[in-house]
């Protein structure tokens, strides 16, 4: 059993300041560390708001710390695989970003090194610990709506809709940006782990809509977009316990306009069942044209975190990992394994081999 406080580095400056830092400042039992980023001013900053005792001069001197027990990843997928590796081979657990590596020969390294290391090794979707989409997986394995016909999914945000915003790596292929390996990731594992089954076949479309961004705010050279801003993706499921002949769809764009969507519908024999960000469940049987709410406990958000389900999510999750880490632990029930990670990954590597030959690619 390891003793309190768990020692937490953090590595980046970006989701890790408005989501993971605030997540892990709230559990009994864990302390901040240290905080490393590209831009040492940047993780200056956030030390000084979180009261992060270290500034760690790069992710080698922090990964390296006798202090730090838990590593979170929270960096370009560009830079995932060499992090994890130090991390693992400093006897580090870790928690990393997803999309879990930049192709599945990366993701594969990385579960056998995690494998040998013994460690604790998790990816970051969140999304499992909504108490919505617990109760929703819950429902299903009870036979609420019996066997699932087909399932769709909607992300809709116009973050990235003004052409004046700068260029920055989420532009970048070469460091892992775009639509499908940040939203997409979470629909790919939101299937899995709702349905308990694989993805078997996946046609994909992806869209860049601003092809050019301002390299720096206010500048008049630009750069080259490289990155889709909007996927389209239908799916083929493999047959299971829940699932035969089971189909699915998704639109994701981060360029849209309108109300701020990301709600997960699935459709079986006896009825449907949808969840939506704000964290509501509605339930609709077989025949009566309406949906009904579903009662679920509110999730808690803790202090500091800006509104999202990704901000109630990672609540939850980061007190499981730091309770799992203190209990000696190296299993967090529902959270996403590296395994987890390797297989969505190759779904989205099938889903960019699809976008290029315009043709349904198995997995």
């Amino acid at each position: 059993m390891k003793k309190s406080p768990i020692g937490i580095g953090i590595i980046g400056s970006g989701f890790a300041r408005t989501t993971q830092i605030p997540g892990y400042k709230g559990c009994s039992g864990a302390r901040l560390i240290a905080v490393a980023s590209r831009q040492r001013e940047r993780a200056e900053l956030v030390a000084r708001e979180f009261d992060i005792p270290n500034v760690a001069n790069d992710w080698r001197e922090l990964v390296s710390r006798d202090d730090v027990d838990l590593v979170s990843v929270v960096t370009p997928p560009a830079t995932h695989k060499e992090i994890v590796l130090a991390a693992l081979a400093n006897g580090k657990a870790v928690l990393c970003e997803k999309p879990m590596a930049m192709n599945a020969q990366e993701s594969h390294e990385m579960v056998q090194k995690a494998n040998e290391a013994g460690v604790l090794a998790l990816i970051d979707h969140e999304l499992r610990f909504l108490n919505s989409r617990q109760t929703m997986r819950n429902m299903l394995r009870s036979g609420a709506i019996g066997q699932v016909r087909q399932c769709n999914y909607l992300f809709r945000s116009d973050y990235r809709g003004k052409a004046d915003r700068a260029w920055d790596w989420w532009s970048d292929v070469a460091m892992g940006g775009g639509t499908l390996g940040a939203i997409g990731s979470h629909v790919i594992d939101s299937f899995r782990w709702m349905l308990g089954t694989e993805i078997s076949s996946i046609l994909g479309l992806l869209s860049t809509h601003i092809k050019q961004r301002p390299f720096k705010e206010e500048s008049q050279e630009s750069r080259a977009v490289t990155t889709d801003d909007e996927a389209k993706l239908l799916f083929r499921f493999a047959d299971g316990p829940l699932t035969k002949g089971t189909t699915g769809g998704a639109s994701l764009s981060v360029v849209e306009s309108g109300k701020h969507d990301n709600r997960l519908e699935i459709y079986g024999s006896s009825g449907a069942l949808m969840v939506e960000e704000s964290g509501e469940l509605w339930h609709s049987p077989f025949g009566s044209g309406a949906w009904r709410p579903v009662k679920v406990e509110l999730d808690q958000m803790a202090q500091g975190m800006r509104e999202s389900s990704w901000s109630r999510g990672f609540t939850t999750y980061s007190r499981r990992i730091i309770d799992a880490m203190q209990s000696g632990r190296t299993v967090v029930p529902d959270a996403a394994t590296f395994q987890d990670g390797h297989r969505v990954q190759q779904v989205i590597d099938a889903a960019r081999i699809s976008n290029e030959s315009g043709c349904w690619v198995n997995i």
